[in-house]
């Protein structure tokens, strides 16, 4: 008896994680009871309220993850494949049978149930990466699978996007954060940290001008970092070369007598000159390239090239790409306009729910910014805040404590996993819980564009429960699996 206890998954599983993913639900709960409550409402757990609702899910979802834990974990790599392309298919064809729901076309009705594909998909990526992970001979040093990897993170996003459900598509790139562990050159990091910079400069002081010049403050500190980004690439990557000091020299030199000719003589726009100089550097590395036949010249080069057209296209790319609604949001992220009755309402009454909460909360079903409806989505993107009103700020560090405990258990497990698509799922799952948590957290205190996805076990919702309860669970199976391996 005690052999067959020994060997059985359900005992074997890692039950730290199990106890947080227990403790979550409960507390994911107790909060979605505090922000759908309605006053004078006595049955919580009725079909007709979301708390009735949820309870379901939550025990569907315990259910599925007992069934999960009860398969042979070599079925999950097995199946990744065939996994994969079902919801390719299911997302391509989602947004012509799908209804318009909030502009969005990703939910299926499925009788009283409606499904979100894109929350499944994040599973069946994971699982499709792993598996390509872990075919012979495959490494991220070979530029043939690296952009297999990419192409299989980048399908299901496009087909998201097309669903006109950004939030979701944006998930997809916490997978980064996995090909980074498996070999990504951090150059690649390095450059979509860059990108971000260049947008969020660009935007937020794009209208205001230095003195004496008629030049923006946005586009000089844009193109300044372009030009020191791309001298620090070469003094990294060419270390025995002298061309950063002579880039330094020279671009520094034009650039002085430039701010020195437009305060004295007369005024015009210097980021002229630094535009200049940018094109300078990339034809300096070129022709060195070529020359030399050395590709870290090219590759450079390519950086400050595709840098340099990536902040003259951040205008065109939030007026032009971007929905209005996600236009708004990010100009009153950046502080470029407010708008407390408009795109920043909700993100103002989620600080006041939050800031009324104090030390210790207000009390379960106590919390008025929740209970009067002051936030708009309270028990789904913004549950958070339910969380700091009703418990305060001792509540909501306990709720940051359990996610923080739960990925570093997570990293934990993955870095001693004895197979390669062991390692790449769980890195992939620790990575979109990462994301997850900083993300919706971030919006919901102000720090992030408010993009619309849920906190993971918190947020309202079947297709997301069920979503985060497969991630994890497929995870500790596969983790059992290798463990029995390794013991018999």
């Amino acid at each position: 008896m005690t052999n067959k206890l020994g060997t059985n998954p359900v005992f074997r599983a890692d039950w730290v994680v199990i106890l947080i993913y227990i403790c979550m639900l409960v507390f994911g709960w107790l909060s979605i009871c505090g922000a759908s409550y309605e006053i004078g409402q006595t049955d919580l757990l009725s079909w007709d309220t979301r708390t009735g609702k949820q309870l379901v899910w939550m025990v569907c979802a315990s259910i599925l993850a007992l069934f999960l834990l009860l398969l042979d974990d070599r079925y999950f790599e097995i199946v990744a494949k065939a996994l994969y392309w079902f919801f390719i298919i299911l997302l391509f064809i989602t947004p012509f049978i799908a209804k318009d729901i909030k502009g969005s076309k990703s939910w299926l009705s499925l009788g009283v149930v409606n499904l979100q594909p894109a929350e499944f998909a994040k599973c069946a990526t994971a699982l499709a990466v792993a598996k390509l992970f872990s075919t012979y001979g495959f490494t991220m040093a070979h530029r043939k699978d690296m952009i297999k990897a990419i192409g299989t993170i980048m399908l299901p996003l496009v087909l998201i996007v097309m669903q006109k459900e950004t939030g979701s598509a944006l998930v997809f790139f916490a997978f980064f954060l996995m090909l980074y562990r498996e070999g990504l050159s951090g150059s690649l990091l390095f450059t979509a940290v860059a990108m971000i910079f260049y947008f969020v400069v660009s935007i937020r002081f794009g209208s205001d001008v230095m003195p004496s010049t008629l030049t923006s403050v946005g586009e000089f500190v844009a193109l300044l970092s372009i030009w020191l980004f791309s001298l620090g690439m070469i003094r990294v990557y060419l270390p025995r070369t002298p061309h950063a000091l002579r880039l330094l020299l020279w671009g520094g030199a034009i650039l002085f007598l430039s701010m020195l000719f437009s305060h004295f003589v007369v005024p015009f726009d210097v980021s002229w000159a630094l535009l200049g100089i940018s094109i300078f550097v990339v034809g300096y590395l070129l022709w060195h390239a070529i020359e030399l036949r050395i590709a870290k010249y090219l590759y450079i080069s390519l950086f400050t090239l595709g840098s340099t057209l990536f902040l003259y296209s951040t205008d065109y790319a939030l007026n032009n790409i971007l929905q209005p609604h996600q236009q708004t949001r990010i100009r009153v992220l950046l502080g470029v306009e407010e708008n407390n009755s408009g795109a920043g309402y909700n993100v103002n009454q989620s600080l006041i729910a939050i800031g009324s909460g104090g030390l210790t909360g207000k009390g379960f079903l106590e919390g008025t910014q929740t209970k009067l409806k002051y936030v708009p989505e309270q028990d789904t993107d913004f549950i958070f805040c339910t969380v700091g009103e009703e418990e305060g700020f001792v509540g909501s560090t306990i709720v940051l404590l359990l996610f923080f405990t739960l990925i570093c258990r997570l990293i934990y497990l993955a870095e001693r996993q004895s197979s390669t698509f062991g390692r790449v799922y769980g890195y992939c799952v620790l990575s979109i819980f990462f994301f997850h948590v900083l993300v919706n957290v971030g919006m919901v205190i102000g720090l992030m564009p408010v993009i619309g996805i849920p906190l993971p076990f918190f947020s309202y919702g079947g297709s997301s429960l069920w979503g985060f309860t497969l991630l994890l669970f497929i995870f500790l199976r596969i983790d059992v699996g290798n463990k029995l391996r390794e013991r018999f």
